[in-house]
C-alpha cells in the first residue's frame, strides 16, 4: 500500500479525501520532525520510531574491492508494539470493525489483546502440564527402580535375619 492508496483506504473513515490526505500528511510530518530533533514518538499498539547513531566504520566497494571510510551518520528506527505484532504473527486476531491496534473505542474491550492472554495463558498451561508429565515419568521411573531394586534389599536382610538366627540357636 502506498500512500494514496492509504489516503483513499482512510478516506472513507474520514469522509473526505482532503480531510485523509490533510490527516496522513499531518501525523507523517509531526514524526518526522519530532524523530529528527531526537525525540521519541511512540504510538501505543502501533510501535516506536526513534533516531540512532551510527558510529563512523569502513565498508567496501562490492565493484573494486576497495575499502571506503563510511562516516558517522543518524537514521530513523522503528520497534513494532505488542499489538502490532500479534496482528502481523495472527491475522485472525485483528477485529473486523474497529481499530486493529492501539487502544480500543471507549466501551469496549481489545480482541488482539485478550487473545494475546489466552495465548500466553495456553502456553503456560502447556508448558506446565508437559513439565508435570516429565515429572511424573521420572518419579514413576524411580519408583519403578525402587521396587526393582527393594526385593533384593529385603531378601539379603531376610537372610542375615536367618543367618543371625541360625548362629543364635546354635549356642
Amino acid at each position: 500500500m502506498n500512500k494514496a492508496e492509504l489516503v483513499s483506504s482512510l478516506e472513507t473513515r474520514l469522509g473526505s479525501k482532503r480531510a485523509a490526505s490533510d490527516a496522513v500528511e499531518g501525523v507523517f510530518d509531526i514524526i518526522i520532525r519530532e524523530v529528527a530533533a531526537g525525540r521519541k514518538v511512540g504510538i501505543t499498539g502501533f510501535g516506536t520510531f526513534e533516531k540512532i547513531s551510527r558510529a563512523a566504520r569502513t565498508g567496501r566497494n562490492p565493484r573494486t574491492g576497495e575499502t571506503v571510510r563510511i562516516k558517522r551518520t543518524s537514521v530513523p528506527k522503528f520497534k513494532p508494539g505488542a499489538a502490532f505484532k500479534t496482528g502481523v504473527a495472527d491475522p485472525k486476531s485483528i477485529p473486523k470493525t474497529g481499530n486493529a491496534g492501539g487502544r480500543a473505542a471507549a466501551g469496549t474491550a481489545g480482541t488482539a489483546t485478550k487473545t494475546a492472554a489466552k495465548k500466553s495463558t495456553a502456553k503456560k498451561s502447556t508448558a506446565k502440564a508437559s513439565t508435570t508429565k516429565a515429572s511424573a515419568t521420572k518419579t514413576a521411573a524411580k519408583s519403578t527402580a525402587a521396587k526393582k531394586a527393594t526385593p533384593a534389599k529385603k531378601t539379603s536382610t531376610a537372610a542375615k535375619k536367618t543367618t543371625t538366627t541360625k548362629r543364635t540357636a546354635k549356642r
